[in-house]
């Protein structure tokens, strides 16, 4: 995803969650800051500047930011690799252009400009390869942080939703997916790089393939009207994802059950209409695995969300029954941060509540949560 803002109007101008959200990050106008995830208690802040990315290293001291630009030492031309504990600049790096994203993880420093795309060792902070890509002016792309399964997915045409999937780790391009007519909008990889879920600029349908052999797996229908989607994410998992979340332009919080799905797709399997109806089609009709929270954030705004982690919660009515529970954190860039408990009972029933919510500009001490 491009955690970039595409309104001068937002008082936030990036927000990005570490690679197991633990920890988050934004990039004002004034500078930029660093929460705990769990808490939302602001662990460190830094008023240099204005800050267009801003990018954390899992629970390290390390930083990559970027400036917005409006002042000559924060160039939007320069990534700074920043240390937080002795607040010192490590390395910095020049491009020739605008730098649209960042992506890190104990091995790779991946560097997102308009038409390329640079991969590094982070370690010795030394160029590996040079990807020339279609134009992307919004910098969207996904990154897989695990070392196993560690893929880079970037657009691969401006009239389709085509995705490049590229293996940092190997140095290689994986594949190309044809994932929608329209334009891409929006890409995530789950953390093991084991799926790719894209959205089209139509925003409608989200799609989810395997990465291994760029099947198809999964289509969901978001909605049936056109909306820009802001945000997808995973939920953390070592093998197949749970669910997935979105936030569009409309305001509401979409939750797709992906092991619904699955068990959907062998009992339509087994019938008539399962056997003659591609489950591509039938999927992206039936609702049973879609649930919505409307006017979970206000309608426009931008919006980044995450699933920071799903338990398996036995039903004591009901022996060998779980449901299924997610803690989805979000943060809109008019400067706020909601923390939602979903839960998703063995009948296929959601319950939705809003634990926390907090102004992430405000003095620390309004930002406590209990």
């Amino acid at each position: 995803m491009a955690n970039q803002s595409s309104s001068s109007s937002y008082p936030i101008l990036c927000a990005s969650f570490n690679q197991d959200a633990s920890l988050f990050v934004i990039g004002t106008r004034e500078g930029f800051k660093v929460f705990d995830s769990n808490t939302g208690r602001l662990c460190y802040e830094r008023a240099i500047g204005a800050f267009i990315v801003v990018e954390m290293l899992f629970t390290s001291s390390l930083l990559a930011i970027v400036g917005a630009g409006e002042q000559p030492s924060l160039s939007p031309r320069r990534l700074c690799l920043f240390n937080i504990t002795t607040g010192t600049a490590l390395r910095e790096l020049n491009f020739l252009t605008s730098i649209l994203a960042v992506r890190m993880n104990k091995e790779r420093l991946i560097v997102i400009l308009q038409d390329k795309t640079y991969v590094y060792d982070i370690n010795k902070v030394k160029i590996l390869d040079a990807i020339d890509t279609v134009p992307n002016p919004k910098g969207l792309c996904g990154f897989s942080p695990s070392l196993d399964g560690c893929f880079l997915a970037l657009p691969a045409s401006i009239t389709k939703g085509s995705v490049l999937l590229y293996n940092v780790m190997e140095l290689q391009s994986h594949c190309e997916i044809d994932a929608h007519r329209a334009p891409l909008a929006a890409i995530v990889l789950c953390s093991n790089g084991m799926y790719i879920a894209t959205a089209s600029e139509q925003g409608t349908i989200i799609r989810v393939h395997l990465v291994s052999d760029a099947t198809k797996s999964y289509s969901f229908r978001r909605g049936t009207y056109p909306s820009t989607i802001f945000s997808l994410s995973f939920a953390p998992s070592k093998q197949i994802p749970d669910i997935l979340v979105a936030t569009s332009s409309s305001g509401s919080l979409h939750v797709f059950s992906l092991g619904f799905a699955l068990n959907q797709r062998s009992r339509k399997s087994s019938t008539i209409l399962g056997s003659i109806i591609p489950n591509s089609i039938t999927d992206a009709l039936d609702p049973a695995h879609r649930h919505v929270l409307h006017n979970a954030v206000t309608a426009g705004v931008k919006s980044n969300a995450v699933i920071r982690k799903v338990d398996k919660v036995a039903d004591a009515s009901t022996p060998g029954i779980a449901f299924c529970k997610a803690t989805i954190s979000i943060i809109t860039y008019n400067g706020y941060f909601q923390e939602y408990s979903f839960r998703l009972n063995y009948q296929n029933e959601p319950l939705w509540t809003l634990e926390h919510e907090f102004n992430l500009l405000s003095p620390v001490s309004d930002n406590a949560s209990s």
